[in-house]
């Protein structure tokens, strides 16, 4: 089982760097290039700041300290302690290739974003978001709203490259995604969710998958026809997730169990249906809810003592971790 799951994310990456490691050269006019682009969707998992450009509260940001400290020594708006799994593609790439000079992608609302960046990618993830507008409404951007954020970028190319160059770019690119996971937590978190009351648990990550189906198409008709995806992760397991139920503080909340599994299930056979349907259509899938589960449930192969339930606290002047055993009050969902 170790091994399949090994094997299965070096899958996944070399997929990836393959499709984007296709660098030449550096175009002296910093706009024209022979790199695939990479084009990022989602949530948590993928956000590089977007949040920081948005009027959120601020559990939706990650703009303070401890969030960067390793990589970045400061915080850059990643829901991490340095890089995020785009940015570790990204670094793969140049590990893979003779060439010394690959930007970081950087977050679509980033005020310093020039189009000579977008040729390069863009990162339109956001701390929050879920494929369904009614997910944390008002507070983070939603998946529809980001492919919209994608258009703008599109129009801009393809104004200042012209139809032929743009329409290389797009379809030479690559297109990440991880988001559904927050239309799940959400409906727990809040009772009164009237599309989840609604609709049943069947019914209701057809709606999810649906949506992010449909931004997939329009991806598609721009030009796209590489995608990458990460499955949802053991977030039933999350430590938020396990002061839902205050009956069972500590255990895994069922009902987000059962949700998960059943988007899981369902969303490898729509790529499959895609994969039929659209011509040229290309897609790796990685199965992160084995390879986050794995890292739960032996934490100590990976540094950790206590899995994810780790959180950080202040101790006189200064941040520390501890574990949170899913009791912090500074536990976040995103």
């Amino acid at each position: 089982m170790k091994t399949s799951r090994l094997v299965s994310v070096f899958l996944f990456v070399y997929a990836i760097i393959l499709s984007i490691g296709s660098i030449i050269c550096k175009d002296s006019n910093n706009l024209v290039t022979n790199q695939a682009a990479l084009f990022v969707f989602g949530d948590s998992l993928f956000d590089a700041g977007n949040n920081n450009y948005i009027d959120t509260f601020s559990r939706f940001r990650a703009n303070l300290w401890p969030y960067g400290q390793t990589t970045f020594k400061n915080p850059t708006g990643r829901i991490s302690d340095g890089r995020l799994i785009p940015d570790f593609l990204v670094f793969s790439t140049y590990m893979a290739t003779e060439y010394a000079w690959l930007p970081l992608i950087p977050p679509n609302l980033q005020p310093s974003n020039g189009n000579n960046q977008f040729t390069y990618g863009v990162n339109f993830a956001s701390g929050g978001a879920g494929a369904l507008v009614g997910t944390f409404p008002g507070m983070v951007i939603n998946l529809e709203t980001q492919l919209n954020n994608f258009k703008n970028v599109e129009k801009r190319l393809r104004s200042e490259l012209g139809e032929s160059e743009a329409k290389r770019v797009f379809s030479r690119a690559v297109y990440l995604f991880h988001i559904g996971a927050n239309d799940y937590i959400y409906p727990s978190l809040f009772a009164n969710s009237s599309t989840s009351q609604s609709n049943s648990k069947e019914n209701y990550s057809g709606l999810v998958i649906g949506n992010i189906t449909i931004a997939i198409k329009e991806v598609y008709k721009i030009g796209g026809r590489k995608f990458g995806f990460l499955n949802l992760g053991a977030y039933d397991c999350a430590p938020a997730s396990l002061i839902i139920d205050r009956t069972k503080i500590g255990s895994c909340f069922k009902p987000l169990t059962e949700l998960m599994n059943l988007h899981n299930k369902k969303f490898p056979n729509v790529l499959r249906q895609l994969e039929h349907e659209l011509s040229g259509f290309r897609y790796a899938l990685h199965d992160y809810h084995a390879s986050l589960s794995e890292r739960i449930n032996n934490p100590s192969k990976y540094g950790r003592e206590e899995g994810m339930l780790w959180d950080w606290t202040i101790k006189g002047n200064q941040y520390v971790w501890r574990p949170s055993f899913g009791t912090s009050t500074r536990l976040r969902v995103m």
